[in-house]
């Protein structure tokens, strides 16, 4: 198999981990490919490098294609996702004036119970200042699913504001910003600095929330089949290793340097294990599934979760949902997941979509050799989302 170089684009998070572990430990190699990373500033850099092809491939934010499929910003350029890179990965944190207030509200900070956190936001009854890294982000949609589900006017009471990951922090020391939703580590950053706390991870919103994705030019994956079918192979096999617990040490330290995401190693190792410390003087919280790149199809782009998305920003920006729904479903492209994947005998589900919500703890499913078991994928209020009602 003769070596093709591939230009890959992230934004340093921990979530990026499944290109650096290819990258770094032969994955990449193993399937004739040199992976060329490269960090970009922000998620719109990076998502039109993809589009205007100044690079193949890229770890994305789930809802930019489909966001790209409805002509919400973007150049007009269909993005496919590939895989999914990593399950959840998330904290929702406050500025310590508002962590504050909450307190004297009577809020005790648990960091597990959404139903408590969102009603004592929404019970100081004012408008807050949300960073969130890009506007079509889980962690827009989810923030907005968490609080309007509680009472909140969303997006009356919400002033938005799009602010780097790695910046968070210090938009909460200028008083730019309330509060934040941010993929780690930055959340633990701002905690470790001293400017805020952590209020709750996202996965105490959706349990099996699609973070980030594999994104490629539809017209480049289907110009390339061998390279997509390659490059999906290799990040599997890379998000398999991470899901091991003694290869975590070796990922942080990976992570770690100055060329992926050049942040301690121990903070790093907190989002990989799930033991997250919300204040400074506050002891740990294991937070089980905090990020998760592998168990339960992890990586398995489910349609339905593409139509879940599809669906909420619909409904935000006053397009047909059942038309967004449809479209979205076709940017999660299980059929080149499925085809990547079968040289190796990989157990893949029976179906490309399902009732999300539905699950409540490990279930085995239909799947081509019934050895297959989906983890918990509950919201955090009991909803269900059928992305085909009625039939």
């Amino acid at each position: 198999m003769s070596t093709v170089t591939l230009s890959a684009g992230y934004i340093p998070l921990v979530d990026a981990a499944p290109l650096l572990v290819a990258r770094d430990l032969g994955f990449a190699e193993e399937e004739g490919l040199a992976l060329k990373l490269t960090a970009a500033p922000s998620w719109s850099t990076l998502r039109d490098h993809v589009a205007l092809g100044r690079i193949e491939a890229a770890h994305m934010l789930s809802p930019v294609p489909v966001a790209a499929a409805l002509g919400l910003g973007g150049l007009g350029v269909r993005l496919d996702a590939l895989s999914v890179l990593s399950l959840n990965g998330n904290v929702i944190g406050v500025s310590n004036a508002l962590a504050q207030d909450l307190r004297a509200a009577g809020y005790g900070f648990d960091f597990e119970d959404a139903h408590a956190a969102g009603r004592a936001l929404v019970g100081l009854g004012r408008r807050l200042r949300l960073g969130v890294p890009f506007p079509f982000s889980m962690h827009a949609e989810l923030t907005y699913f968490w609080l309007a589900a509680l009472g909140m006017q969303v997006p009356q009471d919400l002033d938005i504001r799009s602010v780097p990951p790695s910046l968070m922090a210090q938009a909460i020391a200028d008083d730019e910003i309330d509060a934040f939703c941010v993929g780690e580590p930055w959340g633990s950053h701002a905690v470790e600095t001293g400017l805020g706390e952590l209020l709750l991870p996202g996965s105490a919103i959706w349990s099996a929330a699609p973070e980030k994705i594999l994104a490629v030019r539809h017209d480049w994956a289907e110009r390339e089949p061998q390279l997509t079918d390659r490059l999906v192979r290799a990040l599997w096999r890379a998000g398999r290793w991470l899901s091991r617990p003694e290869n975590l040490p070796t990922a942080s330290d990976l992570l770690a340097r100055s060329d992926a995401l050049g942040i301690s190693a121990e903070i790093i190792d907190r989002a990989l294990t799930g033991h997250l410390s919300t204040s400074p003087m506050g002891a740990p919280s294991r937070v089980p599934g905090f990020v998760e790149f592998h168990a339960g199809a992890a990586g398995f782009p489910w349609r339905s979760k593409a139509a879940w998305i599809g669906e909420r920003l619909a409904a935000r920006t006053g397009l047909d949902r059942t038309a967004a729904m449809e479209a979205a479903r076709q940017t999660f492209r299980t059929d080149i997941y499925r085809r990547a994947l079968a040289p190796l005998g990989v157990d893949l589900p029976g179906a490309n979509e399902k009732v999300e919500g539905a699950i409540l703890t490990p279930t085995p499913v239909a799947s081509a050799r019934g050895t297959l078991t989906l983890t918990r994928d509950a919201f955090f209020d009991g909803s269900i989302f059928d992305p085909q009602p009625g039939k």
